[in-house]
């Protein structure tokens, strides 16, 4: 039996709104290492936008604070990996 609309299937793609955009209330702080935790890989590398969903204003702010983070000790800088 042929697929409407000329056999194509149909894939329905969500779009993607950046977590901090959406919740104005929801602060990126270098001192919840919780929160950007969710940002940074298990090597410790930051992850992308594309990877994230995060606009690219909030991703800039991500960056900054991961940062400090690292140089504050509230967050690896790598982790040893065997």
């Amino acid at each position: 039996m042929p697929r409407p609309e000329g056999g194509k299937k149909r894939i329905y793609v969500r779009k993607r709104v950046c977590r901090f955009c959406q919740d104005e209330n929801l602060p990126i702080d270098y001192k919840d290492p919780k929160l950007l935790k969710h940002f940074v890989t298990e090597r410790g590398k930051i992850m992308p936008r594309r990877m994230t969903g995060t606009c690219a204003n909030h991703q800039r702010k991500l960056r900054e604070e991961i940062k400090k983070a690292r140089h504050v000790a509230l967050l690896p800088f790598t982790t040893v990996f065997r």
